[in-house]
């Protein structure tokens, strides 16, 4: 009788050589395969230490963040009525505000359409389109204490601004840009920011 104990270890051989051995066909030998070299290992989140991965309440770590929708109703637009010499300030539908204005002259008439404030300046440098001479910020400076441009055709631009001739405001005697009182400009400078819609109207 054969011990169970040697029975069991010659099937532990036999198996071995099986599944160390390649399938041959005639004329050929038997041999025993090489061990193949171990694969190098990839990194992923079942490898890094620790083998911790994210509970479902970390999901925002992996997700793009979303831009906050914005309140509609609370959406600022500005309407030139130019005829009327006055701009409007909406939050959603509503007018929260509006300004005596002066627009421009004939043949410098500021233009119709929607646009968009591309720019912003506090005390801003006056350079004359015409004759290339500049005014410092003060009291003779003519685009007054703020900027807020809103037109360029990348030399010359156009938008809101202060004055230092305040007994104009309500005519049409701009080069094209909308003039304001100071205090008013001063105001929609904080009501605005880049990006918000002008829409001018006759």
């Amino acid at each position: 009788m054969v011990p169970r104990s040697l029975i069991a270890h010659s099937v532990k051989l036999v198996a071995s050589i099986a599944l160390t051995c390649y399938m041959v066909g005639p004329g050929q030998s038997a041999r025993a395969q090489e061990p193949s070299a171990p694969r190098p290992t990839e990194p992923s989140i079942f490898n890094t230490p620790g083998n911790i991965l994210p509970t479902l309440g970390d999901a925002g770590t992996y997700l793009p963040e979303m831009a906050p929708v914005e309140d509609e109703s609370k959406v600022v637009k500005l309407v030139l009525k130019r005829s009327e010499r006055r701009v409007y300030v909406y939050e959603g539908e509503k007018v929260v505000s509006s300004y005596r204005v002066a627009v421009g002259k004939a043949g410098w008439e500021t233009p119709l359409g929607t646009f968009k404030v591309l720019n912003m300046e506090e005390n801003p440098i006056f350079k004359s389109f015409k004759s290339g001479r500049i005014i410092e910020p003060g009291p003779d400076n003519p685009l007054g204490v703020r900027w807020i441009g809103i037109w360029t055709n990348g030399k010359t631009q156009l938008g809101f601004h202060g004055t230092n001739e305040p007994e104009l405001i309500g005519q049409a005697v701009s080069h094209g840009c909308i003039r304001m009182h100071n205090k008013d400009v001063t105001k929609l400078y904080n009501q605005v920011k880049e990006g918000t819609v002008v829409t001018v109207v006759p």
